[in-house]
């Protein structure tokens, strides 16, 4: 009698065609399971796809409304990309893109008469310092207190929302409209016109000036993690700790230097917001995007690989923006986010198949073992 067993071990030789095969083999599994729950409540599987496509790429003004969904994507992603090749958790990309969006909205306000050749990349560099300055408390923790950034980061984004609030809603802050509709509906006041951030058009297209900035920080990012000293020494930190000591590379300053980094990614990603979409400091809409915690998932799709993060989020930008348009009377807005749902459950668990294989052995009688993978 044979009494199967079932484990999992993690692959010696990682096959070259597997982070294309897998990623594939993912996404047609979770079209089928997609199909299955469309026939069980009553849609068509193939018309539903075809109208998920055309809303995300095809249809007028798609491709537009899958950048500007894409572009803060983009930058969270980026910057947890840049924290977790280091083996370091930045879950804080979500505060860290509020205080990058409080500071641009400040310089931006502070900045007013100016040209626009003055104040956009004052928001820029005043976004980043911002996120970048959010980010190194939980670096500084990490690397002189031994506290984990899991935690701290993801603490400290309940922390940036409450900042974020105290701003708009509960002071008379230099970031508030004090007019008197501002006084009985709290909102940030309105950037001056020189702050709104260009867009560049490619034939019935238009490419947000954020998601531009998006691929040259994910170009500079490939450069630093992969032709500079920083970038091996990062790795190398990454892998083995003790080695990285041994050799004397100082892994203190860098957790600090990289959370820092991720931060000021992020807060770029905010400075965005304000330049290109929202064009005051808003606190609920930014509150509700919840950009932080996608960009984690986004990352992890991508496999920390800052082109492909720029990808995965403009693919995940077309799949919010399809659902948007499908919503209605026949099509629920839950069964637009278990779509999501599943899309982007089957394809981080199919990550797990990249790194490990799965072991079925069968066992006999007499001791003897057969087994396969």
């Amino acid at each position: 009698m044979t009494r199967p067993s079932v484990r999992i071990e993690r692959r010696l030789v990682q096959r070259r065609w597997l982070p294309v095969a897998v990623p594939i083999g993912s996404l047609i599994v979770a079209f089928l399971a997609i199909a299955v729950v469309l026939l069980v409540t009553g849609h068509a599987p193939l018309p539903t796809f075809r109208r998920l496509f055309d809303a995300a790429f095809v249809a007028d003004g798609a491709l537009t409304n899958t950048l500007i969904s894409a572009t803060p994507l983009a930058f969270t992603g980026l910057a947890a990309a840049v924290a977790f090749r280091m083996r370091l958790f930045n879950i804080g990309a979500e505060g860290q893109l509020y205080f990058g969006a409080i500071g641009a909205a400040g310089i931006a306000l502070l900045l007013a008469g100016q040209s626009a050749w003055l104040i956009i990349p004052a928001m820029i560099v005043a976004g980043a310092a911002f996120g970048a300055a959010w980010g190194a408390i939980p670096g500084v923790l990490r690397a002189f207190a031994h506290t984990n950034e899991i935690i701290t980061s993801l603490m400290l984004n309940y922390v940036a929302a409450l900042v974020l609030n105290y701003l708009i809603f509960d002071s008379l802050s230099y970031w508030r409209d004090t007019s008197a509709t501002g006084q009985l509906f709290p909102q940030g006041k309105t950037l001056p016109d020189a702050a709104t951030w260009p867009t560049f058009t490619l034939g019935s297209v238009t490419v947000p000036f954020g998601f531009v900035v998006a691929i040259v920080v994910a170009a500079v990012v490939w450069v630093l993690y992969t032709r500079t000293r920083f970038g091996f020494e990062t790795q190398v930190i990454g892998d083995s700790p003790r080695a990285a000591r041994y050799a004397g590379m100082r892994t203190r300053r860098k957790i600090v230097a990289v959370l820092c980094l991720s931060g000021a990614i992020a807060g770029i990603g905010g400075a965005s917001q304000d330049g290109d979409f929202r064009h005051v400091l808003d606190a609920r809409g930014l509150q509700q995007a919840n950009y932080g915690y996608t960009g984690i998932v986004v990352a992890a799709l991508a496999r920390y690989n800052p082109f492909a993060t720029v990808l995965v989020a403009f693919l995940l930008g077309g799949l919010e923006n399809a659902g948007y348009t499908l919503q209605g009377a026949d099509f629920p807005s839950g069964l637009v986010g278990m779509m999501q749902g599943i899309i982007l459950f089957a394809m981080l668990g199919g990550e797990l198949l990249v790194r490990y294989r799965v072991v079925i052995e069968r066992s006999g009688s007499v001791g003897a073992a057969e087994a396969t993978t």
